[in-house]
């Protein structure tokens, strides 16, 4: 869980997993209760963020342009296993496409370290 928690809750992570996460502009470097900035998607475009919900450690919810979007989330399954699960609004469902390539990445990046 520690190699796995700072890759979806520190920033300069995201563009490393996130399909949709080209950079990101903050003003502070990881997730906490209103936090605020920007993320780049790979056409360039700047779209503002909100971190609306932090348990430390474990889960961390945001907003996405004003709009509640995904949930990300850590369990530990024992001394050397993690489960990541992402959240998506019932209306965002197609989403979970590009969710499903980035638990993937994740998977991989911690597999790294």
């Amino acid at each position: 869980m520690d190699a796995v928690w700072p890759l979806i809750a520190e920033f300069r992570w995201w563009p490393s997993w996130g399909p949709t996460v080209r950079a990101v502009a903050a003003e502070a470097t990881s997730v906490a209760p209103g936090v605020r900035g920007g993320i780049q998607t790979p056409i360039g475009m700047w779209v503002p963020f909100e971190i609306t919900n932090v348990e430390p450690g474990r889960s961390w919810v945001w907003t996405v342009a004003g709009i509640r979007a995904t949930g990300h989330y850590v369990t530990a399954l024992g001394p050397d296993r993690t489960r990541v699960d992402f959240t998506v609004p019932g209306w965002f469902a197609p989403y979970a496409v590009v969710l499903h390539a980035g638990l993937r990445r994740v998977k991989k990046l911690a597999e790294m370290r």
